[in-house]
């Protein structure tokens, strides 16, 4: 699609698991974020499980993102791959020319503006070898401090908005207290209604990644 200032740009935001509610929230925080003359159209995995929870179901993920990314390509002007670990994410910056943005990488690059030590407080014990991944692949593994995990199994907390919120809090607390971290990260974009609540309850900036990555995305599309 051209680059006619004239017309709205639509940005396509992939949900690589298969909980469509999950995508209608995050397609309305990403519209939330989002500035004016764009639009957010949401897609949802279909093969995937409804909430990626392990390394192989993450891994897994990448090969259903790239092809709605294929299929779906010719109707927006960039992409955004909601989930942490950014699956597909690789493939799709490799094989199309459509700028292209994952919401893990997104929300490290602005945690790390200024040279910020930054954490991650999430829900997924089994993700932390790929979260701790990201920052490597970004360059950013001097600023990173680790990543906390919130008490409880994530299917439960994720049925409990008051409990996952708390839960997230002590993750965040954890990061800040005694990683030293001057930036945290709510790692997932199911947690994105919990990474807006969060964020007034601490001093330190505490990064929601899907509004990072709509910025990251409008900055890509629009230069």
């Amino acid at each position: 699609m051209g680059q006619n200032s004239d017309r709205r740009r639509r940005i396509l935001l992939i949900n690589p698991n298969s909980y469509e509610a999950t995508t209608a929230m995050m397609v309305a925080i990403a519209r939330s974020a989002t500035a004016d003359g764009f639009d957010i159209a949401g897609a949802t995995a279909t093969r995937a499980p409804a909430m990626i929870v392990s390394a192989d179901a993450l891994s897994a993920a990448a090969s259903e993102v790239e092809e709605i990314a294929r299929v779906r390509g010719g109707e927006c002007d960039g992409i955004i791959v909601s989930a942490f670990g950014d699956p597909g994410l690789a493939g799709i910056k490799a094989a199309m020319k459509l700028p292209a943005v994952g919401i893990g990488e997104s929300a490290m690059l602005e945690a790390a503006e200024s040279g910020r030590r930054f954490g991650v407080a999430t829900t997924t014990p089994l993700l932390k070898a790929k979260i701790d991944a990201l920052p490597d692949t970004l360059g950013l593994q001097s600023l990173y401090t680790g990543t906390r995990f919130a008490d409880g199994d994530p299917e439960v907390l994720m049925s409990d908005p008051a409990r996952l919120r708390a839960a997230l809090a002590g993750a965040v607390e954890a990061c800040i207290a005694q990683d030293a971290a001057e930036a945290v990260i709510i790692g997932g974009g199911p947690l994105g209604e919990a990474a807006r609540e969060l964020q007034p309850m601490f001093t330190v900036p505490v990064i929601a990644p899907i509004p990072s990555a709509v910025r990251r995305i409008i900055r890509l599309v629009t230069a």
